[in-house]
């Protein structure tokens, strides 16, 4: 019989045949034990299934023992030394290990149910060891070898990626919780809203009838915001981000831990503007003055005064940006992570998703791989993510402009894993550039009327919220600064809240 061969987690052939077999991590009594106790008792098997694979064993025949048990045990039957000998009669490897009475020798040798798991987790920290060894010479072999096709920066993409896959492996699943405690956890986030005075369960972002309508932004939710170019969703994004790094207050949240109980921790991917322009926008809008004048110098005492002192003030802002142009969604995601771990991190921020690279050939999956990854992202790191995204043509030749969930770019995955779409409208765009010709006095009578009606107004179109109300939320807009806020209603213009 041929040699069977196991896949390990990263995908490496592990054969009989092990290089530096006495160097690479392992534990054969480790393996020995724990698979003794699936074979005295099948039951185990159950606890063990979601730490550990046939591939994660360092011996090939241990490897196969485990595979043969559990493809038994997935079928209702029974798995023991007397009924695996019959499937592994013929395997060289058990032969020299002492055959059928070596299988009992396992079985003999099992550790007690209740260390299974202490044993599986330790199998597996052993095999992701050699995995990061065997990762790590591949590295280095590649790097040595000087090859035009190669270009060092692709090596490293390359080596970022296979250690994600080797860290996503990692994540054992949660599997069943019980209704109690997801009960307890609902009490909990409604308990946070209770206390801000029937505030929000989530973060705020700095505009009043936003976080009405989506109750603030929720951890593990991914927030798409659309819209053709010139609607402002920069604009949009980078307010909510400085306003909620600018709330940013540090103390013991509700569950004991510590973090942000105002405000957040703010990482931006720009993936279309540099740092320094996206900072020069912020700049604008604390400053008030036009970032075109920030960009020219153009500007008076008085202005670049508050220019200087809006900059002082956001120099403790935890507002993070990287301006990697077409990061891959791997490694973007690895960057999340870092900055978590480093500085804490509540909201995400993705300037915009189509600039994002995947692996997948065709780009239609290259979205859906995309928009997964950064859902996965937001569950993974308990974050609200906001991916900003680009509306097809199709918005330009209806009547009606204001954009619809249809006309999302390869709209089905980007729609599907979102848990709010909303999208920006500014009408004041479309209609400044019907403006009719001078000699046609009514229509331009008009014309005015309706600009005056519409000028410094956008509207924010929710066309989709998992866990609330769709309808639409109205905004001032200052291009000037390009500056989104909360829109002043006419009974508040007497000195009325409305709230």
């Amino acid at each position: 019989m041929n040699e069977i061969t196991t896949i390990n987690p990263t995908g490496a052939a592990a054969g009989a045949h092990i290089d530096d077999a006495e160097t690479m991590p392992h534990s054969i009594e480790a393996e020995q034990q724990l698979l003794g106790a699936i074979l005295t008792n099948n039951d185990v098997y159950d606890r063990v299934a979601s730490i550990i694979n046939a591939g994660h064993f360092f011996d090939p025949v241990h490897s196969r023992i485990y595979e043969i048990a559990a493809a038994r045990i997935a079928k209702n039957n029974l798995a023991s030394p007397v009924t695996l000998k019959a499937f592994m009669e013929d395997d060289e490897g058990l032969k020299e290990l002492g055959g059928a009475a070596y299988l009992a020798r396992l079985a003999a040798s099992a550790v007690s149910s209740f260390a299974v798991r202490d044993y599986a987790q330790m199998i597996y920290d052993l095999a992701v060891r050699r995995d990061l060894i065997r990762l790590g010479r591949d590295i280095a072999a590649k790097a040595s070898k000087v090859d035009v096709k190669s270009e060092p920066k692709e090596q490293i993409v390359e080596a970022e990626q296979a250690l994600y896959k080797l860290a996503e492996q990692g994540q054992s699943e949660s599997g069943f919780q019980s209704f109690l405690r997801a009960v307890t956890d609902a009490v909990n986030v409604a308990n946070a809203a209770y206390q801000r005075e029937g505030g929000l369960a989530g973060i705020s972002t700095g505009l009043i009838d936003l976080d009405k309508k989506l109750g603030g932004l929720h951890p593990s939710d991914l927030l798409i915001l659309a819209g053709r170019p010139s609607m402002g969703k920069t604009s949009l994004a980078t307010n909510i981000a400085f306003n909620i790094a600018k709330a940013y207050k540090k103390g013991t949240k509700p569950d004991g831990s510590e973090g942000a109980i105002e405000g957040g921790v703010v990482g931006f991917f720009s993936l279309e503007m540099s740092a320094e322009q996206l900072a020069a926008r912020i700049l604008s809008e604390a400053s008030e003055v036009p970032s075109e004048q920030i960009r020219r110098g153009d500007m008076t005492e008085q202005e670049f005064r508050r220019f200087v002192e809006a900059a002082k003030s956001l120099e403790a802002c935890p507002l993070y940006i990287d301006d990697t142009p077409a990061i891959p969604i791997a490694q973007l995601a690895a960057r999340a992570r870092r900055l978590k771990r480093t500085h804490g991190l509540d909201v995400l921020m993705v300037d915009y998703l189509q600039l994002v690279r995947g692996t997948a050939e065709n780009r239609v999956n290259e979205i859906a791989e995309i928009s997964m990854g950064l859902k996965a992202i937001a569950k993974e790191l308990n974050i609200p993510v906001i991916a900003l995204s680009q509306l097809s043509r199709q918005v330009e030749n209806r009547e009606d402009k204001r954009p619809q969930l249809s006309d999302l770019r390869e709209s089905g995955s980007i729609e599907q894993d979102a848990d709010v779409v909303m999208f920006v409208f500014r009408e004041e765009y479309y209609t400044e550039r019907e403006k009719p010709s001078d000699h046609e006095l009514d229509r331009m009578a008009e014309w005015q009327q309706k600009m005056e009606r519409l000028h410094g107004k956008a509207e924010v179109i929710i066309g989709k919220q998992r866990h609330g109300p769709i309808g639409s939320v109205d905004l001032s807009f200052e291009g000037r600064f390009t500056r989104f806020g909360n829109l002043v209603k006419p009974w508040q213009q007497d000195g009325g809240s409305g709230f």
